[in-house]
């Protein structure tokens, strides 16, 4: 898979507009300009989406995460029991921000009790054991994909382009924009999910919530 070219100088002034909204945000404009520092991985946004997919599986494991060496299409992408691992890295590590942050009793409901995923193939069987309302979902969808990217920085991996995928660019230029991305930052160094730096706590969770 590849995303559309972006010309550089467009993704440029997209970045220099949205960190300068930030400014208000120490914390939250420090983790924008490291996923914004990945860009040198990807000149045409080319680049191998598979790229640090081994270590995205070794860190699942270090979490605590079954994985299981097939598609989510074939299943889900986390049955409740292991993590599919046969996708792209970016897709694997939002499932295992997922993991970090879901409560431990929806550990055991396929795709975390949140709903079918975009890659789940039994996608009638994920939405009848979704048991969160909308809200719930939204907000974890939003935690899991910062927190996702932030992994692929810490990866090294080449995290803008799942920022860019992930729509973190739509409405650049609105100050709602940096307001929403600070928010999320701003929830999980609150739930212990990231560090001050903004880089991710191997140790941080809600798995003790009930």
């Amino acid at each position: 898979m590849m995303l559309s070219p972006v010309p550089a100088e467009q993704l440029d002034t997209m970045f220099d507009v949205l960190d300068r909204a930030l400014a208000p945000w120490p914390g939250a404009q420090s983790a924008f300009q490291r996923i914004a520092d990945t860009r040198i991985f990807n000149p045409g946004f080319t680049h191998d989406l598979q790229i640090g997919h081994n270590k995205a599986v070794d860190l699942a494991r270090q979490l605590g995460m079954s994985t299981c060496d097939e598609a989510p299409c074939q299943s889900f992408s986390w049955d409740g029991h292991a993590v599919r691992i046969q996708t792209e890295t970016a897709v694997l590590l939002h499932e295992i921000a997922h993991w970090q942050i879901a409560p431990v009793y929806r550990h055991v409901l396929p795709d975390f009790g949140l709903g079918a995923g975009p890659e789940t193939g039994r996608a009638a069987d994920a939405n009848a054991a979704c048991c969160v309302d909308n809200a719930t979902k939204e907000e974890e969808e939003s935690l899991a994909s910062l927190l996702g990217i932030l992994w692929e920085v810490e990866l090294g991996g080449p995290a803008v382009l799942a920022f860019c995928e992930q729509n973190w660019l739509e409405l650049y230029d609105r100050p709602g924009t940096a307001r929403h991305f600070a928010s999320v930052f701003e929830t999980l160094l609150g739930r212990g999910l990231i560090k001050p730096d903004s880089r991710p706590n191997p140790d941080g969770c809600l798995n003790a919530a009930v």
